[in-house]
């Protein structure tokens, strides 16, 4: 299982992006799975931005809360970041993170966890 983000950019404060974190797989189907988005700003740690439970919960952190929405599309394996009114301390790295998923192989029905895209980057100006 693979996760691999796309969708990030440059924009102006006020600006939109939508990030997407497909899970691609050789053979497995996944059938549930928790999806966190995190960030790394420039010289700060890690923060989680926002998370979708394998039953669609949903939760953001404070600072994204009214701007950022998560949401998934399970017939293509993607969960999407849309970030509206963006900032310029929304800059950084943004990594999707699968913390959990149940997936079958030709083995049956087994639990993953903590898989992590690679990370793509978006800058906001001033």
């Amino acid at each position: 299982v693979q996760l691999v983000e796309s969708g990030g950019g440059s924009v102006q404060a006020g600006g939109s992006l939508r990030l997407s974190c497909t899970a691609s797989t050789a053979s497995e189907t996944i059938f549930r799975i928790n999806i966190n988005w995190y960030r790394r700003p420039p010289g700060k740690q890690r923060e989680l931005v926002a998370t979708i439970t394998s039953d669609d919960s949903t939760n953001y952190a404070d600072s994204v809360k009214g701007r950022f929405t998560i949401s998934r599309d399970n017939a293509k394996n993607t969960v999407y970041l849309q970030m509206n009114s963006l900032r310029p301390e929304d800059t950084a790295v943004y990594y999707c993170n699968a913390d959990w998923f149940l997936f079958r192989d030709y083995e049956g029905v087994k639990e993953g966890h903590d898989y992590w895209g690679q990370g793509t980057q978006v800058t906001v100006s001033s």
